[in-house]
């Protein structure tokens, strides 16, 4: 049996698999059940979901592969992580529970107006289809690449195909589907990881303790940084990096939120919030354990390292020295990364147009049909998204998109944020012309540093452009204040 073929048997397994867990998942399911889940998803449920949730194909082959330039560093971001996690838990939980919101964006309106709600609306979904379709591109080049070039099948049957399974399986069930495909995922990503550890560790003749001590002793394990403030690994720089930037993208996200908020109360939401923040430092923990193995097999094997950091993985996972089984666990950690990224990403996507751009709510007797029908039109814009990213076929392009969906969480943490910590009213009118101007002005000042000083803004860009945007409704804010 060729490569491309289990890897097509590998895949076909899961699918089969995912259909099951999504059938059973759905069944009964109403318009409500896809979008909340019904609100009785237990909460270590919800924590095993979570666990995989921010795990996307990209992390899945960027993580390990970055242990040879970076060594560990990236884990004092998962510290940062930790904290973000007890923030949201605390912070913003109760927040959206007490207001019984469907979309976390109908704060928005609740604090603004309907102008901001539908703002924030916006901007999620600009930045989460094009995030959702940049990642996904990325694996289905991986597929195309590893399995359907040598079949020669075309990119576009790839998209179509791949696309057509997500809208299927996530139709019916909606976020209840989500939160179950994510527990299957987390299992399906930690079984690939310590399996592939194992087989790895096994192949440099390793026993558990040996492993330990080879990983410990290598500089790829380097966890702290303190010496150079300079460095974009220096400690603090990544740890308060990880508290914002989960924050912005968890906490603020529908597409990661819509899980949380399954849960009966906003008690059991916060037990599964902090017990998945816990849980994922070990995960990372574990994905960059199994880098520095890479780095150990690739000089023991003596194979050339790859140009690119993200192809180390596959590389050693099919060598000729690796049992068949490990690259079975790399293509299903893979697959279960993506797919189920990509339909947590739709189902995301479709409730927040249906609620925050359509404005069809709980109390809309037409809402399932309606559901069903944006649901069909966001995976269709998927799919046309991730084909024009195949037809650009530049790295360019794919960082300009990462780029800007780092500039629209920027405006959607600076609303919550200035709505949480300050009192005043605004100009609901304004409020576009601000999430507009700010990204505008941070790229300018990101411009000008870089020219004049030789100065990139990393994660700060963030932070910048949040600032901005609460400057900004600062300047259009009314009088009165709102109680």
């Amino acid at each position: 049996m060729t490569t491309p073929w289990i890897v097509l048997a590998t895949i076909a397994g899961y699918f089969v698999f995912l259909f099951i867990v999504s059938w059973l998942a759905s069944r009964r399911a109403d318009a409500q059940d896809a979008l909340t889940g019904g609100r009785k998803a237990p909460w270590f449920i919800v924590a095993i979901a979570m666990i995989g949730a921010p795990i996307s194909g990209v992390t899945f082959v960027s993580v390990p592969g970055m242990v040879a330039a970076k060594s560990f560093s990236y884990l004092q971001m998962a510290l940062g992580f930790v904290v973000g996690y007890l923030v949201i838990a605390y912070v913003l939980v109760p927040l959206f529970y007490k207001r019984n919101l469907v979309s976390i964006y109908g704060y928005l309106e609740q604090r603004f107006g309907p102008v901001t709600h539908g703002t924030g609306g916006v901007v999620f979904f600009v930045s989460k289809m094009l995030g959702a379709a940049v990642r996904f591109y990325v694996v289905c080049i991986t597929l195309q690449l590893l399995v359907f070039d040598p079949l020669h099948v075309p990119f576009v049957l790839n998209v179509v195909v791949t696309i057509a399974l997500i809208f299927l399986y996530t139709l019916q069930g909606g976020v209840k589907t989500v939160i179950w495909t994510d527990t299957l995922k987390s299992f399906c990503l930690i079984m690939s990881v310590v399996l592939s550890i194992f087989f790895i560790a096994k192949a440099l003749g390793y026993n558990l303790g040996e492993m330990a001590a080879a990983v410990a002793g290598d500089d790829s394990s380097r966890i702290f940084f303190f010496d150079n403030p300079k460095e974009g690994t220096y400690f603090w720089k990544q740890f308060i990096a990880g508290v914002f930037m989960v924050i912005a993208t968890t906490g603020l996200d529908q597409d990661m939120m819509q899980r949380t908020l399954a849960s009966p109360n906003a008690k059991e939401s916060q037990k599964g919030l902090v017990v998945s923040g816990v849980t994922q430092l070990v995960v990372i923990a574990l994905f960059l354990v199994l880098g520095t193995l890479l780095v150990l097999y690739v000089k023991h094997a003596g194979i050339t390292s790859p140009e690119k950091s993200d192809e180390l993985f596959g590389i050693v996972a099919w060598d000729k020295g690796i049992p068949v089984v490990a690259g079975v666990l790399f293509i299903l950690g893979l697959v279960s990364a993506a797919y189920s990224a990509a339909g947590s990403a739709l189902t995301a996507l479709t409730t927040s147009f249906t609620v925050d751009i359509l404005r069809r709510d709980k109390d809309d007797k037409t809402i399932s049909g309606t559901r069903k029908l944006v649901h069909v039109a966001m995976a269709a814009t998927m799919g046309v998204v991730i084909y024009i990213f195949y037809s650009l076929s530049s790295e360019d392009a794919i960082s300009a998109v990462y780029t800007l969906a780092s500039y629209t969480y920027g405006p959607i943490l600076g609303l919550f944020a200035y709505g949480m910590l300050c009192k005043r009213r605004v100009r609901d009118g304004w409020v576009p012309v601000v999430c507009l101007a700010a990204p505008a002005l941070s790229y300018v000042l990101q411009w000008w540093l870089k020219s004049r000083y030789d100065y990139t803004l990393g994660f700060e860009l963030l932070l910048l452009n949040a600032a901005l945007v609460m400057v900004g409704l600062a300047l259009c804010g009314k009088k009165s204040t709102q109680e």
